[in-house]
């Protein structure tokens, strides 16, 4: 019996962002929360956590504010399969052993009781889009196609590669148009990485989906897709569970986009001044170019067209399809122009100092 999951256990009143803290700094991805005693209250998954940021819920509120009072426990000397059962049907990541008493001595992982040679995440492949042209880095994407252009001392694409390797994602397909040489002579089939790349050739220019029809085969498992012009240090296993969790089909991740209105808003009742804002901030949920696709989707990706993933997810939706979104808590920046470029390199060091190999 392991004591680790003491370092999963929160009271009550302490904050989501405690609770978010100790998401990220164990493997677990999961808060037990209980009582002085240390009586289970209820659990705070990562996605729990991420669904009360789509609801606007403040973090610094308290975590039994996003608590799920009811999680699925078992009893002091439950037997593996009985564990591996309950988890597998009711498709649970974590379960929490009790005692007679209600209190918490265990805490067993589905991933630690299926573990074998194979990795978890073996079925998921990765497809980077890589075609775009840069213009808005010019004149750095003359010779240089964007993904390659150094941040932290080495191309961005080793660093989005590496941050995928290292959460269990091995298979890539690479989507490749614009000096797709210095791509592929850089990375090669992907073995000095330690991961797989198989390449897709754009001859023209098909948008951040229409390059899906290009895969050689169908795919077993879902599909991770992202732009290859973001700097990011998103938990991708977080992600995979979320959108599995959820069953549904598509999921999209989406950034917290705050805007300042520079002026006084005045809110009015036909002629009668009401009241005046001044300089309000509005948030929205914005596209972060990362999604996750079930095989089954690609039938809605037309042959040689462009397509983008917008157009991909209005049509999921127009068979009654379910998507979901997925909000990205961590680091993420796109370099999409040269000041962009530039925070990148600044911000590098302190974000994925560790990271490098």
């Amino acid at each position: 019996m392991s004591e680790k999951f003491k370092h999963a256990l929160l009271r009550e009143d302490q904050s989501i962002i405690e609770a978010i803290k100790i998401i990220d700094e164990t493997a677990m991805q999961i808060v037990l929360v209980v009582d002085d005693d240390g009586c289970l209250l209820g659990t705070a998954t990562d996605g729990d956590v991420r669904r009360s940021i789509l609801a606007g819920v403040s973090l610094d509120e308290p975590v039994k504010k996003i608590m799920n009072v009811k999680p699925f426990t078992v009893s002091e000397g439950a037997s593996r399969e009985e564990m591996l059962s309950l988890m597998t049907e009711e498709k649970i990541l974590q379960l929490p052993i009790l005692d007679s008493d209600k209190r918490v001595i265990d805490l067993v992982l589905l991933d630690t009781i299926v573990k074998d040679d194979v990795p978890v995440y073996d079925d998921v492949c990765v497809v980077l889009m890589l075609g775009g042209l840069g213009s808005r880095l010019l004149p750095l994407t003359e010779n240089t196609p964007k993904p390659m252009i150094p941040i932290g001392g080495r191309p961005l694409l080793e660093t989005i590669v590496e941050n995928f390797s290292k959460q269990g994602f091995k298979k890539f397909f690479f989507s490749v148009n614009y000096k797709s040489e210095i791509i592929k002579n850089h990375f090669g089939d992907g073995t000095e990485f330690g991961v797989e790349i198989v390449y897709l050739h754009e001859d023209k220019r098909l948008g951040t989906a229409g390059a899906l029809s290009l895969l050689p085969e169908q795919p077993k498992g879902p599909l991770i897709i992202m732009n290859g012009d973001i700097l990011t240090d998103s938990n991708f296993v977080h992600l995979i569970d979320f959108h599995q969790q959820n069953q549904s089909v598509a999921t999209m991740c989406v950034r917290e986009y705050h805007q300042q209105v520079p002026y006084g808003v005045v809110q009015t009742e036909g002629t009668k001044l009401q009241s005046i804002v001044e300089k309000p901030s509005q948030a929205y949920f914005v596209n972060a170019g990362i999604y996750v696709v079930d095989p089954s989707v690609l039938e809605f990706v037309p042959k040689d067209q462009y397509f983008d993933m917008p157009d991909l997810f209005t049509s999921i939706e127009g068979a009654g399809k379910e998507s979901t979104v997925f909000p990205i808590r961590e680091y993420w920046l796109d370099i999409g122009n040269l000041n962009d470029l530039e925070r990148g390199r600044d911000e590098y060091d302190s974000i994925f100092g560790g990271n490098r190999k």
